[in-house]
């Protein structure tokens, strides 16, 4: 296969790679030159004022949480070549053009074109494809625009949009404290419970906790054991370190920086108080959802942000003992999208069928670990479970990997290039 239009750095990038894998794990570097350089060659279009907009992959719109992604390994590329971190700042001012649009959307068009689920009982409009309420959705692109200044020293993707859509992400966590005094609701007529919210679009019935509310899973799949989900009030923690870090060190917003300083906090006390819960065993655990009325759901998803994926997002590390618990239970069949089959075991999602596990969660399993004897064993299942497509698949049977969900998923293709680098010790700096 030859790469006629992508960067020279990504290229050679791509050949330290293969040198890595030697013939030791050819089938890696196989499959990683085919994802690393899908992405560039199918899913990225720059527009003429310098925006990027990313499409997810089958799909015809960018996702926030998607988007950021799926550039998010090129990172360590970016850092030498400033095309590429113009394609990548591009796309930051690309999310936080659509944030100032509606916060409350997970997903957008390319243009204004009416696309998308127009028929949602929503406050939809041109511009948006999708208006599943997901906390994530606002984290990732902080998180891009703080990794790129942090890998490649780049400030200019910090502009009015940026400011802006910062404080709309701010008032959002802050209104969803608490849901009862919330604007939003959403209603999708389907048979699918997943895609839609009970009790009028408000969702399951919530008490305050100190936690931010969500509507949606990172899956798209409605929030059903509460809406104060965990993990993505984790990831809504680091950002809003980096949200004050960026607002007293590279802009100047004292505001800002105590409104974050504040939510932090008591998004954090919100976790420790009403976050956890305890397992079969009777040990303390996360939980995944909470209703702050004294239920607990024991689960993880598949997507991230995901329990097993805190500490490869900055909350807490790979060696604190709940978390430690925590991942022991859910890579059990205490999960109940926890699957092992003939050919691949790990965690799947109500998004797919029963016994078909993701590849995005394979990958988070290999980089929330220190076993250099685990990521392989990950990554060498990855690679044979591919249905001989050399690239990632949504879910996948675990019986049967011939039988898989979605051709082409961009997010899925770096977060194993992602696991390839992380075995060989090349990560993004945080």
């Amino acid at each position: 296969m030859t790469y006629n239009d992508i960067p020279n750095s990504v290229e050679q990038f791509m050949k330290k790679i293969t040198e890595k894998c030697s013939d030791a794990h050819k089938d890696w570097a196989e499959n990683f030159n085919a994802a690393f350089a899908n992405t560039l060659l199918t899913t990225v279009k720059r527009h003429e004022d310098g925006t990027t907009f990313l499409l997810t992959g089958d799909i015809p719109a960018m996702w926030l949480r998607d988007s950021t992604a799926q550039v998010r390994p090129y990172l360590v590329i970016a850092k030498e070549d400033e095309d590429l971190a113009a394609m990548i700042s591009g796309l930051v001012k690309k999310q936080f053009f659509y944030i100032n649009i509606d916060p409350y959307a997970n997903a957008f068009n390319e243009e204004a074109n009416g696309a998308g689920h127009q028929e949602d009982h929503t406050e939809m409009n041109d511009w948006i494809w999708e208006r599943k309420y997901e906390i994530d959705s606002l984290c990732y692109p902080v998180q891009l625009a703080y990794l790129l200044y942090k890998n490649t020293g780049r400030t200019d993707q910090f502009n009015e949009d940026f400011v802006s859509g910062v404080q709309k992400i701010l008032q959002v966590f802050e209104v969803e404290q608490d849901h009862n005094c919330s604007p939003y609701n959403f209603v999708r007529d389907t048979w699918r419970k997943e895609d839609t919210l009970v009790n009028e679009g408000k969702g399951v019935t919530v008490a305050p906790t100190g936690m931010t509310w969500s509507g949606f899973r990172p899956s798209d799949d409605a929030c059903a054991g509460g809406g104060y989900l965990v993990p993505s009030n984790m990831f809504a923690v680091v950002i809003l370190d980096y949200v004050a870090e960026i607002f007293s060190h590279i802009l100047n917003d004292e505001a800002i920086v105590e409104k974050a300083n504040t939510l932090r906090q008591e998004i954090q006390a919100g976790i420790e108080a009403h976050g956890r819960t305890t397992n079969a065993a009777g040990e303390d655990i996360y939980a995944y959802e909470v209703d702050g009325l004294g239920n607990a759901s024991i689960m993880d998803d598949s997507n991230v942000p995901n329990l097993i994926s805190a500490p490869y997002l900055g909350y807490g590390s790979m060696t604190d003992e709940r978390y430690l618990r925590t991942r022991k239970t859910l890579l059990s069949k205490e999960n109940p999208y926890f699957y092992e089959g003939k050919y691949a075991k790990g965690i799947g999602s109500s998004h797919t069928p029963e016994n078909y596990i993701w590849p995005i969660a394979m990958a988070m399993e290999g980089m929330t670990t220190d076993d250099k004897a685990e990521k392989e064993r990950i990554l060498n299942q990855l690679v044979a479970t591919d249905a001989g497509t050399h690239l990632m698949h949504e879910g996948f049977d675990v019986d049967d990997p011939t039988q898989y969900t979605r051709e082409w998923f961009s997010w899925a293709n770096m977060m194993f290039c992602e696991l390839v680098m992380d075995y060989f010790d090349i990560q993004v700096e945080k």
